[in-house]
Formats: C-alpha cells, structure tokens, sequence
C-alpha cells in the first residue's frame, strides 16, 4: 500500500478541527501503510495552532504562515514538505466515511493516473455536492457538466477535474506540475486550473463514487470576503484559466465572447464584478504570459501537445458507450 501525506490547509478553523479532525485522524492513523500529516496555518488570528499543538503535539507537523495569502499558496507549502507516495488534499471542514482510502488505491496501479476524488455529500444528509464533471464548451467558454457517475462501479469514471477538497494525487506528478498556479489565490478555480495541466501532460484525472466524505460547505472560507469580492475573485480566476488554457483564434474569440457576454452587460445593469474581474485579470497578463510560456515547455519536455478540445475529446471517448448517471 502507497504511503500517504496529508496536507491541511487552515484558516481560522478550530471549530472544524474541533469537530471533525479526530475522526478523519483515526481513519489515517488506521491505514496499513506511512502517513504523514502536515497542517499549512495560513496567518489565523484564531488559536488553531494551540489546539492543534496541545491536543496531536508530535504527530502532525504545523507549518505556520506569517502573512495570509490564500489557498493555493498553503497547500504548495505542504505539497513541497511532503515525502509520500501520495498526497491527499483535505479541507477542515471535511470528514471521511470509512474504507475511504481502500477504494483509490486501485487507481494507483495506472502509470498515468494524476489523481482521483471520492464523493462529496451533506454533513446531515446524503445530497450530493461533488462528483464527475466531463467539459463542455460554450462558444469558447469552457464550462463543466453537471455531476454524474458511472452505473458499472468497476468502470473507471474519469473526471474533468479533482476538488482540492478531497483530492488523492500522485506525489511526483503533483511536484512536476509545481502543483497549484499562486495566481488563483485566495481561492477558486485552482483545483480546475491543477487538473487541465495533468490532463494536458498525458496523465488523467479519476472519481470513485463508492469513497464518500461529507462537507460542510463552505464553513473553510465563510467570512473571508463579502459577496461582490467573491465574485469578483471567481470570475478574474475563469479569465485566467481560458487565457492559459486556449490559444490562436479560439483565445481571440473567447475574449471577444467576454466583452459581449460578460464585460458590457456587467457595466450597463451597474453590476460591475465581472468589469472589474476583467480589469483585475488585464492587468496581470504579464505574469499569465511567464505561467503560460513556462506550461509551453514544460509540455515540450514531457513531448506532450495535448490542447484543452483533446482533453475534451478524450473524456467523450472515455464515456463513450458508458451508462451514466446525471445528477
């Protein structure tokens, strides 16, 4: 069996620590293999760190961030600490079901999978919040499917991308990638983001629809920010994913389809998130042009020429003749 890092990013998150880590920790503690456990404190003004040192001392290691900085950045910190075969992303405020880990492994036995995600479902019901996704396209937006699983279990049910909630990923792939773009922080889009570049660089992306956790939503980032910044940070993240991900005439096309669809209605009801997203992501075209060039050769190194309508292509391929079931 693989041997696991389990890397916790937190901000101001006792309450969660409080109510779900002793359950997740006695399920990793109970894997017959080496598991190492790293908490990333992101700058919390809460006592998280005391808590965490008082009551599992030794047996996690806490890297403590001086200046908040947001998701991507965190979980980078404890993707590069990391020493396991497998490294396995976990929000504060989830908790695992049992036999979680026993039903991924099997993934692992594939040369190119990247990573793989279990369900996700309510903390006080069975609704379910996460599971596959296949990508569409819209005019040139690249958007995501609604979820669905596969109804043979014993097929391998690919998915567009893995939640960084929840997410089960290859250690060397993972620090090849440099794990996740710093560009998306705070939060959203980075997991989406990660997942592209894996597909693009050959490898691919799994869920498992027997591996089940349950969430609580969006308890980890509640407080952060106020509704109009939120969206704000949101949709600067969806410019930044296409601008990296689309190229040539379909890139011109796509920021064409912004203007009209999002940027000019944007300015004229007076709800000016998306506008100023565009603005946000214009005026770091500079640093998405370095990423961009950087990806470029890395796939040239990997002998990779993988573009985003392959990797729709291949999840339809991979779908093709399946019985899926859409939620």
């Amino acid at each position: 069996m693989k041997s696991i890092s389990v890397v916790i990013p937190n901000y101001n998150g006792r309450h969660l620590f409080e109510k779900y880590f002793e359950n997740n920790y006695k399920i990793l503690n109970a894997l017959e293999t080496k598991v190492q456990i790293i908490i990333v404190d992101d700058a919390s003004s809460d006592d998280s760190v005391a808590y965490l040192e008082e009551h599992y001392g030794k047996n996690v290691t806490i890297i403590r961030k001086e200046k908040n900085s947001g998701f991507s950045h965190t979980c980078n910190l404890g993707i590069q600490k990391a020493t396991n075969d497998l490294i396995f992303l976990l929000n504060t405020d989830v908790t695992l079901e049992e036999g979680y880990f026993e039903k991924l492994y099997k993934y692992f036995e594939l040369e190119d999978t990247f990573g793989v995600m279990g369900r996700i479902i309510g903390m006080e019901d069975d609704n379910i919040l996460d599971a596959a996704r296949s990508p569409k396209i819209l005019g040139r937006k690249i958007k995501p499917s609604n979820f669905f699983y596969l109804k043979d279990s014993d097929t391998l049910t690919p998915t567009f991308y893995l939640s960084g909630a929840i997410a089960l990923m290859d250690t060397r792939k993972l620090k090849a990638i440099n794990g996740f773009n710093e560009m998306f922080n705070p939060y959203y889009g980075e997991d989406q983001e990660m997942s592209i570049r894996a597909w693009r660089l050959g490898w691919k992306c799994y869920y498992e629809h027997n591996a089940v956790c349950r969430h609580e939503v969006s308890a980890s980032t509640k407080g952060h920010k106020d509704n109009y910044s939120v969206k704000r940070i949101y949709f600067r993240n969806r410019y930044y994913m296409h601008h990296l991900h689309l190229h040539g005439i379909d890139l011109n096309l796509y920021h064409l389809q912004v203007i009209l669809s999002d940027v000019l209605p944007s300015i004229i009801t007076l709800q000016f998130y998306k506008a100023q997203a565009y603005l946000d992501f214009l005026q770091n075209m500079n640093e998405l042009s370095v990423k961009k060039t950087a990806f470029k050769t890395q796939m040239k190194n990997h002998k990779s020429n993988i573009g985003i309508n392959d990797v729709i292509e291949n999840i339809k391929m991979m779908l093709k003749y399946k019985q899926v079931v859409k939620l």
